[in-house]
C-alpha cells in the first residue's frame, strides 16, 4: 500500500477510462443515454452541464456507487462494472467528492493513511513507523502545492481547498490510475480554487485520467485538455482546448444559441430525451 502514482498509472494519451454507449435509467427516465467518451490518461477531461444534465450520475458510475444498464466502462481497455465504491478503488478511480469529509480531529498525517499506516519490525514486534508516515505525508503533500506543512497538525485546520488537496495527494501517492473531482470549486474563496486547480494539475502531471466535474467554464478552460457537454443525460459536444476557447464554453454553458442548437440536434436524435 505504498506504491506511488507513477508506478501505476498508465501512459499520458492512452485511455485511462472509456465510455462506450453507456446508459443507465431510472425507470422509464433515461439519466445517461448511449454516452461515448474517451477519457485519456495524463489529461484533464472537464464535464460542463446543467443541472440535471448526468453529471451526478456519471460520477455515481465512475465511482461506483451504480451501475450502468447498458454499453461499457473500460478501465485501462478492460470492461468493468462496478457493485460498490470498493471495487472501483481497487481499480484505481479514487473519487473527490463536494462535501468531502476528514475526520477532524486526527492529525492530517493519520488522515493521509487511514488505515494504511506503514510499520516497522517483524510480528510479533511489528509497530507503527510513525516517522516514516510524517515524512510521507510532507512529501505528497508538496508535490501537490502545501509544502512545509506540519503533518501532526489536526486536519480541521486546513482549508476547504488543501482538505480536498490532502485527498488527492492520497489517491496519488495509493497508485490511482484515475481521478474524478466532483464540483470542488463552488464552495471555495479564490485562493483555495486556485490552490485546488494547482493540485489538479499535479495530478494530471504524474499520469493519472482526470474527470473534473464543474459548473464553471472560465476555471475548466484554465486547466483542461477536453471538455465533454452532457445535456438530458446525453453528449451534446466532445470538445478540445484546441475547438474552443473560455469565452466559448461561457457561451456554451450559458445556454447561448450553440448550446439550444446541440440540444435541439439530441432531441430529434432521440425523442424520448424531450419527454423528462
Amino acid at each position: 500500500m505504498t506504491a506511488s502514482a507513477d508506478s501505476s498509472a498508465p501512459a499520458p494519451g492512452r485511455p485511462g477510462l472509456e465510455l462506450r454507449r453507456l446508459s443507465v435509467h431510472f425507470g422509464s427516465v433515461a439519466a445517461l443515454c448511449r454516452v461515448s467518451a474517451g477519457l485519456p490518461a495524463g489529461q484533464i477531461t472537464c464535464v460542463l452541464g446543467e443541472n440535471g444534465s448526468g453529471k451526478s450520475t456519471l460520477v455515481a458510475v465512475l465511482s461506483g456507487l451504480l451501475r450502468h444498464d447498458e454499453g461499457q466502462l473500460l478501465v485501462g481497455g478492460e470492461p468493468v462494472r462496478f457493485r460498490s465504491p470498493r471495487q472501483a478503488r481497487a481499480a484505481g478511480i479514487a473519487t473527490v467528492w463536494d462535501d468531502l469529509a476528514v475526520a477532524p480531529l486526527l492529525s492530517i498525517w493519520r488522515n493521509f493513511f487511514l488505515g494504511a499506516e506503514p510499520t516497522r519490525g517483524s510480528w510479533p514486534l511489528r509497530r507503527l513507523d510513525v516517522d516514516r508516515a510524517r515524512e510521507v505525508t510532507v512529501q505528497a503533500m508538496a508535490r501537490v502545492g502545501l509544502p512545509h506543512l506540519d503533518p501532526d497538525q489536526p486536519a480541521s485546520t486546513l482549508q476547504a481547498g488543501a482538505r480536498q488537496s490532502l485527498a488527492v495527494a492520497r489517491a496519488m501517492h495509493f497508485g490511482a490510475r484515475a481521478l474524478v473531482i466532483d464540483e470542488p470549486l463552488a464552495p471555495l474563496t479564490v485562493a483555495q480554487q486556485t490552490l485546488l486547480l494547482q493540485t489538479i494539475v499535479a495530478a494530471r502531471t504524474q499520469g493519472l485520467a482526470v474527470v473534473l466535474v464543474t459548473n464553471n467554464p472560465r476555471y475548466a478552460h484554465l486547466v483542461g485538455d477536453r471538455f465533454l457537454l452532457l445535456a438530458h443525460g446525453a453528449v451534446a459536444g466532445s470538445l478540445t482546448r484546441d475547438d474552443v476557447d473560455a469565452s466559448d464554453l461561457m457561451r456554451l454553458m450559458a445556454g447561448g444559441d450553440e448550446f439550444s442548437a446541440l440540444t435541439e440536434a439530441l432531441t430529434a436524435l432521440h425523442p424520448q430525451l424531450g419527454d423528462r
